[in-house]
């Protein structure tokens, strides 16, 4: 966050915040804290101001007067769109946020989106689709009838999953991801909404997709219950998250990785069937791969259909 670019709607705090941003440039950490104090004693209430000051007080080792910090910018905005509870967690190394806050997600991918395809093919290696795509190859399906995209961003699945699909919906909880998803001319219909609080389907989907979403909300007993009751008999769930080790863990990159137990668990009591949970790379990061799970599962089949009834043809 640059001092300015967040304002704080006072103009004298807002110079005194680039001054204090000039500091820092010039490597006078302290003096950069002292500047920005003396801004938020103008605006006391200016949540992106008090996040700020927090990151300087981390990197000055002043890890209590962060936490402090980033409650108040907690208490200015509970929104939390800059995401202090993230970084108030994991300074603190005790998990209290159980998802991200929605509007730091919103914002963080409005933000990325006129750049999104290029960072993540060019530079991180990113194989979300191509994962996705063999997984639903692995699972036989040919052609599908009615697909829900899930956090569908710019459309990167959805150039896979649009050869399949007779009709193909997305969700996005971003704006600015689905312009991007809108030019490519893909879906028959977009929703801006947060996957975390969808209403039940109208119409059940034969297969629901979520390529690298459920990293941004954590706990994912909600968005399962959403799923069982939004597919239709015998319809396939694909789905990729970043592979944790116990239950689901926020990481310093401020993405939460989930067990393979707690995943395989979830889906069990949700009623989902067939469940398969494979390891797979799921792009670079900093010159290092990142681990992830491919999983599928089906619903069950209520009563008895004719081939290709419940929406999938399989080969």
């Amino acid at each position: 966050m640059q001092g300015t670019r967040f304002p704080s709607g006072d103009p004298a705090a807002d110079r005194r915040a680039g001054f204090a941003e000039t500091m820092l440039h010039l490597g006078d950490l302290a003096a950069a804290i002292e500047a920005m104090k003396s801004a938020l004693d103008l605006a006391p209430d200016w949540a992106a101001g008090w996040f700020r000051l927090g990151e300087w007080y981390e990197a000055a080792g002043l890890e209590a007067e962060a936490v402090t910090a980033w409650d108040r910018a907690i208490l200015a905005d509970p929104a939390d769109p800059l995401g202090a509870v993230l970084k108030r967690d994991l300074l603190r190394g005790t998990q209290v946020a159980d998802t991200l806050p929605p509007a730091f997600v919103e914002l963080l991918f409005d933000q990325y989106a006129p750049r999104f395809d290029t960072a993540l093919q060019d530079r991180l290696g990113y194989r979300g689709p191509q994962i996705i795509a063999d997984a639903l190859r692995a699972a036989g399906v040919t052609a599908v009838t009615n697909v829900m995209d899930l956090g569908c961003g710019t459309g990167l699945t959805g150039e896979v999953l649009r050869p399949l699909a007779q009709t193909m919906h997305g969700v996005d909880i971003s704006a600015g991801m689905l312009a991007e998803a809108e030019a490519k001319g893909l879906y028959d219909r977009l929703i801006k909404g947060d996957i975390a609080a969808l209403p039940l389907a109208d119409q059940p989907y034969d297969l629901i997709v979520a390529t690298d979403v459920f990293n941004y909300l954590g706990a994912l007993d909600g968005v399962m219950t959403w799923i069982a009751g939004s597919l239709a008999p015998g319809g396939l769930l694909a789905f990729t998250v970043e592979k944790g080790t116990k239950g689901y863990t926020l990481q310093e990159a401020r993405r939460f990785a989930h067990a393979p137990a707690y995943v395989r668990d979830l889906l069990t009591q949700a009623g989902l069937t067939k469940i398969t949970l494979t390891d797979c790379v799921l792009r670079h990061d900093r010159g290092t791969d990142v681990m992830g799970l491919t999983v599928t599962a089906r619903a069950t089949a209520t009563q008895h259909t004719r081939e290709g009834e419940d929406g999938l043809e399989t080969a």
